[in-house]
């Protein structure tokens, strides 16, 4: 009898254990989301210059905004250090892009950023 609560309380504990690792590990699954790179001052509307926003962007970004990838009519930031990446965010912008990241909430860990369709 002892030794059946002392497995129940071992394999409570596992149990308990694996479910509270299980959305960390869900957390740094890479996903890839399509949508239009633009930034976080403007997100997606560019109201100071609503017929150009491949320039709003990259001016917001060069006066301090991160890019950002507009979904639907969800804004993601994105972060990234990487130059390949922020180059190619730079040639995208106001355009299609997929992108390949950890996502956190509303918030995009770059990994790698091409051409959407």
């Amino acid at each position: 009898m002892k030794v059946n609560q002392i497995a129940a309380v071992v394999l409570g504990m596992q149990m308990f254990v694996g479910m509270a690792a299980a959305p960390a590990l869900a957390a740094g699954k890479s996903q890839t989301l399509t949508g239009v790179v633009s930034d976080t001052m403007c997100g997606a509307k560019h109201d100071e210059m609503p017929d150009k926003p491949a320039e709003c962007t990259r001016g917001c970004v060069k006066h301090g905004a991160s890019y950002a990838l507009v979904v639907g009519d969800k804004v993601y930031t994105l972060q990234t250090s990487d130059k390949t990446a922020l180059d190619k965010l730079n040639d995208l912008a106001g355009a299609k892009a997929k992108v390949i990241g950890d996502v956190s909430g509303d918030t995009i860990t770059v990994k790698s950023v091409a051409a959407g369709s």
